[in-house]
């Protein structure tokens, strides 16, 4: 029978000033699914491993399957039986995509199965159904870079509109995740409804600032440009030590440092892979130093996305 064994990035979304619309993709962490078409209609999860018994095994409730329905109903193949075992190799509520590199890899990995009938642009929809299973809205802005690749811009959601920007070669990300957890739900329950004109004045100006900076790779631009006025504010209250850590990769030479996603991983970015080593240990020393183990991801944006192992 044939299989295949597919990979799934990490990401980081909002990426400071972008709630919800902007995201790019690192290289690690990420989520491994197996996949091989089988007799007997249906799809089966046989096992998923490394999630500690937390996900569903129904497959019409876990978010590596459900974009697998769309994607049969969509080539009219409902009846094809498909066999599934997941690697969760990613941390629960990190702010780095778990849920959305699982929906990828799902979705990717059936479109290689099939022979890749179609395009990554026809495939988003489905991995944002994925998503809305694990968080209650299909949100793009983690599922969008994990499948694309690099950084993107949603621009709209009704209709759909994804745009793929431009990464500096030198552009490197280096991401803590403390050994703690936000609950997505949590850390978007805590946001205000409204802002003050003057806040959207500057988080507009930052977004405009970075997708430039991106364009014209001015790093220097970048930087200046990775500021959140709206969120980061309320969230970072979630995360023990934030304000230290954040000094602390400024210190070790950071353009920017934010929270990634909902938190608690905090991201930095920088120009070249030396630095961004440098800035990542110098982040988990600031939350050792209050008693908080973490675990660090230092890797250059990752431009490709998901891959096919095997």
């Amino acid at each position: 029978m044939k299989e295949v064994k597919a990979f799934a990035p990490a990401t980081v979304a909002n990426v400071a000033c972008g709630f919800d619309i902007l995201g790019f993709a690192v290289d690690s962490p990420g989520d491994e699914i197996e996949m091989k078409l089988v007799d007997k209609p249906g799809i089966v999860i046989k096992d998923i491993t490394g999630d500690g018994g937390r996900l569903s095994r129904n497959p019409r409730e876990n978010t590596a399957t459900v974009s697998v329905y769309q994607f049969l109903e969509k080539i009219g193949a409902e009846k094809a039986g498909i066999e599934v075992t997941l690697h969760k190799k990613m941390p629960f509520g990190s702010g780095l995509g778990s849920s959305s590199a699982s929906t990828v890899a799902g979705a990717f990995a059936v479109n290689a199965l099939f022979d890749n009938p179609l395009t990554s642009e026809e495939l988003l929809p489905f991995a944002m159904e994925g998503e809305r299973v694990a968080c209650g809205a299909a949100h793009a802005d983690n599922v969008a870079p994990a499948l694309y690749g690099g950084f993107v811009l949603v621009r709209s959601y009704d209709p759909l509109d994804v745009v793929r920007l431009n990464v500096p070669e030198e552009l490197c990300c280096a991401v803590v995740h403390p050994h703690i957890e936000v609950s997505t739900k949590d850390a978007r329950n805590i946001l205000r409804g409204e802002i003050p004109l003057v806040d959207a004045v500057r988080q507009w100006g930052n977004v405009g600032g970075l997708i430039a900076g991106l364009e014209q790779e001015n790093y220097d631009l970048i930087g200046r440009s990775l500021q959140d006025v709206i969120v980061e504010p309320i969230r970072s209250m979630l995360i023990p030590g934030f304000d230290e850590v954040k000094r602390a990769a400024v210190y070790a030479g950071s353009m920017g440092t934010a929270i990634s996603g909902s938190g608690p991983s905090v991201f930095s970015l920088c120009r070249g892979l030396d630095k961004a080593e440098r800035i990542a240990n110098a982040k988990v020393e600031a939350f050792k130093a209050i008693g908080i183990d973490s675990d660090k991801f230092v890797s250059k944006v990752n431009k490709v996305g998901p891959k096919i192992i095997y």
